[in-house]
């Protein structure tokens, strides 16, 4: 088998296991939120959990949405790796680079736990009725809204979009490197997708159809000719949404059930 070959089975083994993988995570988060108590799933932003187990529910939740997502970043890293490789040159695993990647979004998912449990407390202490807390919602909803129409949000798409001009600007030779070189990917692709993350609090961290259409979002902006008008219809909406939600706070899929909490 020739070079290209070899290379082409090799970019398949790889898609192959981040299907796999992903697919996993996918059926683990159904399979979690059957067990799980309904209402406090859906109403509660750490969902009842303590911190090692939120940070886990977390991490099983990237690795199903986000993995999809970085395939085309995570296999032009390997077709660069496997050239430097042909030509005698060190060669890094690409499980190294996805590893720096991974470890962003854990970090993220512990500033993730401590917002959503100081969130909780807060609500608690200043004895919050359920519309008020579904207006703050509405409110998060208009906040990732206006980011997907930011500058800032074009400037981490664009850079998720060219993973072969990531690898050109930020390239980094050896493990260390791979690492360096994943965590910085990995910080482009939380500064494109952060607030949409933000956005599930208030939809159900837990609501599975949710975090499809999040995901399947993210994948679309990133990968197809039209990702950048993608997110600017996609803002709008949430903006749209947030603003109903602001309004009739049972727009909100995470709203009690009617006598279940006091409305204002």
């Amino acid at each position: 088998m020739g070079s290209e070959g070899s290379l082409t089975l090799q970019r398949n083994i790889i898609v192959a296991l981040l299907i796999a993988i992903a697919a996993a995570a996918w059926a683990t988060l159904i399979w979690q939120r059957a067990g799980m108590d309904m209402p406090m799933a859906m109403n509660t932003p750490t969902m009842g959990m303590n911190a090692p187990l939120f940070l886990a529910a977390w991490t099983i939740m990237m690795i199903a949405m986000m993995f999809p997502t970085a395939a085309p970043m995570i296999l032009t890293f390997h077709q660069v790796q496997a050239g430097r490789r042909g030509r005698g040159e060190a060669f890094v695993s690409t499980w190294v680079f996805l590893g720096g990647y991974m470890l962003v979004w854990g970090l993220a998912g512990v500033l993730a736990f401590a917002g959503a449990a100081g969130a909780e407390r807060i609500a608690e202490q200043a004895e919050m009725s359920a519309a008020t807390a579904a207006r703050i919602g509405g409110v998060l909803l208009i906040v990732a809204g206006a980011y997907q129409l930011s500058p800032l949000k074009d400037l981490c798409l664009a850079k998720c979009r060219s993973p072969m001009s990531f690898i050109l600007v930020s390239w980094r030779d050896g493990r260390w490197g791979a690492v360096r070189m994943g965590l910085e990917h990995g910080l482009f692709c939380l500064g494109c997708c952060w607030l949409l993350f933000l956005a599930l609090f208030p939809l159900g961290i837990m609501n599975i159809a949710a975090m499809a259409v999040v995901t399947l979002l993210i994948f679309t902006e990133k990968t197809f000719p039209a990702g950048k008008r993608i997110a600017t219809l996609s803002g709008t909406a949430l903006l749209l949404y947030g603003a109903v939600v602001s309004v009739f706070p049972q727009a909100l899929p995470t709203f009690p059930a009617a006598g279940a909490m006091a409305m204002d």
